[in-house]
């Protein structure tokens, strides 16, 4: 059996599997994305490749309940997810698409010789990207269109588990009208992953994915001299701090944990509630935790039977240490897990300093904003937070003080499709979305003119 196969994580049954690249299919899909770039990219404008990546972004739309249908067999995402996922997958792609003149503008710089000076922004060639199972279609779309645009030409290795998703992203973006060598998928092993990143032809490398594959891929892309960007784990933060509309609170608490089943990897994975507002909001929010529904689609599966496992493990590691179980059982069925919560976390415990992927939730109680603070940086992850706070200028204090690439003030799932995504500390480092995404793996050449 390859690695590669959709085992469906509802059912455990084993859907299909895929061969595993060989070393000759590793070297056709370089060669031809470098040919590609060396033949097209080159002699394309940015507005060309726009045309193209707007077609792919109708293609997300027209087919989102195919592609959303694949999703949930792979990865167990609830079907309304799924499709909303390849609607999301599609508007990045046009965001990207309608923004890319203006983003890849050429940049006047003022100098003090006073000669035409300026920056533009082109390809540098052939982007290895490595690409996580917990949002096939977004995490894919925000890191390939930007670079396609720009002019460099992608291979992709997708996660295990999601071989049908990834031939299916392939045929999207040959059927936009992207050349063959544009976009290539391959079905790598580790080890020819590291051929890849070591190959002279390769300029650069984006991962999605854990802590641990980050600091391989790193260490691999610095050995040869590569541009990467990490886009790692992630325990954010939801700090209730002062609000007088606790139900809302509670309804985005319960949101920000929930999406994707508890595995989004800036989903709130830590609620941190002010004393005062402790007791009441504890009661509402084990009470919606608890009201979460299978049958209406509130959560799935989890991802794989690795995951279900990791995280029960995790949660009775926290409970033999002395934390408390509010909400669920930690018995999972299969690899569906109860939605949780858990609480009288220590920083002695094993718990406190983990990222737990997966529907539970740990509540805290602090009594001050500095205690809040400290107990957001206290984590070795720096990705996103919320604050609820209906003092703004607070809120935007307590955000400065926090160790984290993203604040989102209010409310949870603030994302957009043009709005950058990114951490800091081991959540990795770069950003995805917007312009300062699209230029990440981009030639910032400068051009002078004599005499200007």
């Amino acid at each position: 059996m390859g690695i590669f196969a959709v085992i469906n994580p509802a059912t455990g049954e084993t859907v299909a599997e895929y061969p595993d690249a060989t070393a000759a299919d590793i070297e056709t899909a370089v060669a031809s994305a470098q040919q590609t770039y060396q033949e097209w990219s080159r002699k394309t404008t940015v507005a060309e490749r726009a045309a193209l990546a707007k077609r792919a972004a109708e293609l997300f739309d027209e087919r989102k309940d195919e592609l959303g249908a694949i999703i949930n067999r792979e990865m167990g995402k609830p079907l309304d997810q799924s499709i909303g996922e390849a609607e999301f997958s599609g508007q990045i792609t046009a965001a990207f698409a309608d923004n890319a003149e203006k983003w890849l503008a050429d940049e006047p710089l003022e100098v003090e010789d006073g000669l035409k000076t300026f920056f533009r922004f082109q390809g540098t060639g052939v982007i290895l990207g490595i690409m996580p199972w917990n949002y096939p279609y977004y995490q894919v779309a925000r890191f390939a269109v930007p670079n396609l645009i720009l002019g460099n030409t992608i291979v992709l290795k997708h996660a295990a588990q999601c071989p049908e998703s990834a031939l299916a992203l392939e045929q999207l973006f040959l059927d936009a009208g992207f050349p063959k060598g544009a976009y290539v998928n391959v079905f790598a092993s580790h080890d020819q992953i590291s051929d890849i990143i070591a190959d002279d032809r390769v300029q650069g490398v984006s991962l999605t994915g854990s802590e641990r594959a980050g600091a391989i891929v790193a260490e691999q892309a610095g050995r040869h001299l590569k541009k990467c960007v990490l886009e790692l784990g992630g325990s954010d933060v939801f700090l209730v701090l002062d609000t007088a509309d606790l139900d809302h609170a509670v309804e985005h608490a319960v949101g920000g944990r929930m999406e994707n089943t508890g595995q989004a990897c800036n989903g709130s994975k830590r609620i941190v509630v002010m004393d005062k507002y402790f007791d009441e909001f504890s009661e509402k929010f084990k009470a919606a935790i608890a009201g979460q529904s299978y049958e209406a689609g509130d959560f799935g599966p989890m991802s794989s039977e690795a995951a279900t496992k990791n995280l029960a493990s995790q949660v009775q590691g926290a409970i033999d240490q002395g934390a408390e179980v509010l909400v669920g059982d930690n018995a999972p069925e299969g690899n569906f897990y109860t939605p949780s919560v858990i609480t009288n976390i220590t920083p002695a415990m094993d718990v406190y300093s983990q990222e737990l992927v997966g529907p539970v939730a740990p509540l805290y109680k602090v009594s001050s904003d500095e205690e809040a603070i400290n107990l957001a940086n206290s984590s070795p992850y720096g990705l996103g937070s919320v604050i609820i706070c209906d003092d703004l200028d607070r809120a935007e204090q307590v955000g400065n003080q926090l160790d984290v690439g993203m604040v989102f003030i209010g409310g949870a799932g603030l994302e957009g499709a043009d709005v950058p995504f990114g951490g800091v500390k081991k959540s990795g480092y770069g950003r995805e979305l917007g312009k300062v995404g699209m230029l990440e793996f981009s030639n910032k050449k400068l051009f002078r003119y004599y005499g200007s």
